[in-house]
């Protein structure tokens, strides 16, 4: 199960990792199992892990005071889900996040995570890089959801995350997207025409 963890690190670090902190990264992160819409973290909870998805697919979102839900990221392997705001802070989250599809993860703390990053010089390249990569990528969606068409969206996702299209219905991607399913429903008729 860790196999994936360790090539992903070793794929966003031009260090790559000896066995003995393969080792260390093994024995740290915990693996753990949800079942399809089971939790990872539930609004109002202090968001306690990062897990990195092996198998599955979470989802994470926000429920207003109509009941309905705005998804804010979805998840597949190789991701990472937690809420870092929370993490961080330590503050109540606002946000769930759940298995979309019975999902395989590894956990670890963000103690944990400091710790691995003051021995590992290859986990704080990592970090680094995701964390620039997550800052362009909100910087981007921020700027397609104020500049551009529902279809314009719709057509850089389809073309950035073609392998969310096949694994998230449209009611979510449309959440996603900011736009109605209705409307998600109205650009995919005409995509294929």
């Amino acid at each position: 199960m860790h196999e994936n963890l360790l090539s992903y690190i070793n794929r966003h670090s031009p260090t790559p990792l000896t066995k003995d902190e393969e080792a260390l990264v093994i024995a740290t992160f915990q693996p753990k199992k949800f079942r399809k819409k089971q939790y990872f973290l539930q609004e109002g909870d202090v968001c306690k892990y990062a897990g990195f998805i092996v198998k599955g697919a979470m989802r994470q979102y926000r429920v207003d005071e109509k009941g309905a839900e705005h998804i804010v990221h979805l998840f597949i392997e190789n991701y990472w889900a937690n809420d870092r705001e929370s993490s961080t802070m330590l503050t109540a989250s606002k946000y769930n996040i759940d298995a979309w599809e019975d999902t395989e993860i590894l956990v670890i703390t963000r103690a944990e995570m400091l710790d691995l990053m003051s021995k590992i010089p290859a986990m704080t390249e990592m970090i680094r890089l995701m964390d620039e990569r997550n800052a362009i990528a909100n910087q981007r969606r921020l700027n397609s959801t104020l500049s551009n068409t529902a279809e314009k969206r719709y057509e850089e996702f389809a073309t950035n995350h073609p392998q969310f299209i096949q694994r998230f219905p449209q009611h979510l991607i449309a959440s996603f997207l900011g736009i109605t399913k209705e409307t998600l429903s109205r650009i995919r008729k005409q995509a294929l025409k």
